[in-house]
């Protein structure tokens, strides 16, 4: 009996280990911009230092969207997820001692986040691209002066790793955070070194992101949106249905960058509600009830493409409906109009969205109504 009591005992505190350390996993963004590439190396170095250390996990992002082969897969952030992490890494090229215009006009899109103290007491720290050379540092302080405003915890560099590198080559290391002196002749850049010191310090990074997680407001935030939807479901008496599997090679959705992508009919308990045509064996009451579970069924395949967070939403960016009618049916836009107030009902600002309704003569497995949805999310 007492070696089951001593069992039990390592049993629940090996639980209790593994939940701890599920709690206590830091999420650290990479935020870059990047022209030609050097910021994205050096940000791939920041990202490895970061990793190298248990229980933190980094992400990088850019700005904007690039035509640059080397940045044509990385998704593109939105200002609202700035708050749902736990420390962030900022990257841009030097454009004459600043930070780059993309930087600067994503930075000022993020006023919102300032009023609500919601970047408060989370870690920063900065690293760059430099041309010549010259301007880096008075670059690298434009960077920290807008996250001060932001009441960041700013985190520096310091003499890191200095005793290792080539100092028979100029090296991007500054007290601020690393660059990569990008235009010099001859030399790869970034050099192994600089590379190096990026890596020290995504590591020392880190280290502090993981210490300050749960300092600040990002849970209680993040906990807030995601209870306001919840509430908003429970209120109206919305239940989702469980995800609706393919009936083909093919996948629920598809995220594509910040989009995600969705095609639905109308399908409840494994059975398409309402088979038919309207006008020949279906009235419109019938195919708005069907609207409403397609719709549903939507929403359900977001929830799960978003790991049950619909908070994530940024905004419902499209909704097509189309309808199984006869030729002279011409009153689709009030059959849409179904999913398109259930989606606002749910989403509120965040659900209203661009549209488009037309007929069919036929939709597949016979459901008198399909709906394809885009969403932006974080």
């Amino acid at each position: 009996m007492k070696k089951l009591q001593l069992f039990l005992i390592a049993i629940l505190a090996l639980t209790n280990t593994v939940i701890t350390a599920q709690n206590k996993t830091a999420n650290v963004l990479v935020l870059i911009h990047s022209d030609n590439g050097g910021t994205y190396e050096l940000a791939k170095e920041i990202a490895k230092g970061i990793e190298s250390e248990p229980n933190v996990r980094a992400v990088i992002k850019q700005v904007k969207a690039s035509a640059n082969a080397k940045l044509k897969d990385v998704p593109v952030a939105t200002v609202d997820e700035l708050k749902t992490y736990d420390g962030i890494a900022f990257g841009s090229p030097v454009y004459f001692g600043n930070i780059s215009t993309a930087m600067s006009d994503f930075l000022s899109k993020t006023v919102d986040l300032w009023t609500n103290h919601a970047l408060e007491g989370m870690p920063a720290t900065v690293f760059m691209s430099a041309g010549s050379g010259a301007g880096k540092e008075l670059a690298l302080q434009s960077f920290w002066n807008s996250l001060a405003v932001h009441g960041m915890v700013l985190v520096s560099n310091g003499i890191r790793g200095n005793e290792k590198i080539d100092k028979k080559i100029p090296q991007g290391n500054s007290v601020l955070g690393t660059t990569s002196l990008a235009s010099l002749k001859d030399v790869p850049r970034p050099t192994k070194d600089e590379r190096y010191l990026a890596e020290l310090q995504g590591k020392n990074f880190a280290k502090v992101a993981l210490a300050l997680k749960g300092t600040f407001l990002k849970k209680e935030i993040a906990e807030k949106q995601q209870t306001s939807i919840n509430d908003v479901l429970k209120e109206k008496n919305i239940v989702l249905p469980q995800v609706p599997k393919p009936a083909g090679n093919y996948q629920p959705f598809v995220r594509s960058g910040n989009l995600i992508f969705i095609n639905q009919v109308a399908l409840k308990d494994g059975k398409i509600l309402n088979p038919g045509k309207l006008g020949v064996n279906l009235d419109e009451q019938k195919v708005k009830d069907a609207t409403q579970a397609t719709m549903l069924n939507v929403i359900s395949v977001l929830n799960e493409a978003l790991d049950g967070d619909l908070s994530r939403v940024k905004r419902c960016v499209q909704l097509t409906g189309i309808f199984n009618t006869k030729d002279d049916y011409t009153k689709h836009a009030d059959l849409m109009n179904v999913a398109s107030n259930l989606t606002v009902e749910i989403f509120g600002e965040k659900g209203k969205h661009a549209r488009a309704t037309f007929g069919a003569s036929s939709i597949p497995v016979n459901s008198s109504v399909e709906i394809q949805a885009i969403f932006e999310v974080e």
